[in-house]
């Protein structure tokens, strides 16, 4: 097992941080790993995002394992990894991203919506793969995919929320991963860190709970 990868599963919960304000990312951090979180994602398309991936290393290194997403290619996967990423999320299915990610001994999921695209992932040493996007296919898929494909560890991300979090564990899922539904913008638009804390909180204990 690769360095990192059991804390990164631990909460159940990852984070995907896309977009945020930058000068807010380090109390969103802080906020989220304070309610159990133990993986955050930036996404690489997100504001100075190697930048930000560095400096959450640094700041958060034992506390929560930093990643790049939205990751297309080995070359922007290696870019990650040089900056302080220590797993590699994509939305699709790449041979040269799973080979970057591996050859740096970093975590690497890649996006996968079919058995076919599982197997393959898994044939060319991905450790995971992300369900993407979940809420197009639900629950019951995880489940059926769980039946001849157990031996794949599943992340489904797309339309995770407090009400199906549940549902996708229970259905087999290692743990998921949340965007929009965790990262409120109310709140943190409120800088609310107390309030977000409170409701990474809520994520965590939904997931644990199964």
């Amino acid at each position: 097992m690769k360095p990192g990868l059991s804390q990164l599963l631990e909460s159940g919960v990852v984070a995907v941080m896309r977009r945020l304000p930058k000068e807010h990312i380090h109390e969103i951090a802080d906020a989220l790993v304070a309610g159990g979180v133990t993986g955050l994602e930036v996404t690489v398309d997100s504001d100075d995002a190697f930048t930000s991936i560095r400096e959450l290393r640094s700041r958060l290194d034992g506390h929560a394992i930093v990643g790049a997403g939205t990751v297309l290619d080995g070359e922007t996967a290696v870019q990650a990894i040089q900056a302080g990423a220590q797993f590699i999320f994509a939305p699709t299915l790449d041979q040269g991203t799973i080979e970057a990610a591996n050859r740096y001994n970093a975590i690497v999921i890649p996006g996968v919506f079919t058995p076919t695209e599982a197997l393959q992932a898994k044939k060319w040493g991905a450790d995971l793969v992300k369900i993407f996007p979940a809420d197009a296919v639900g629950p019951a898929f995880i489940k059926a995919l769980q039946g001849p494909l157990g031996q794949i560890q599943m992340m489904p991300t797309g339309g995770i929320d407090l009400d199906n979090i549940v549902d996708y564990m229970k259905a087999g899922a290692a743990a998921v991963g949340a965007g929009g539904s965790l990262l409120d913008k109310t709140l943190i638009g409120n800088q609310d860190w107390d309030g977000l804390r409170a409701h990474a909180e809520k994520f965590v204990a939904t997931a644990r709970s199964v």
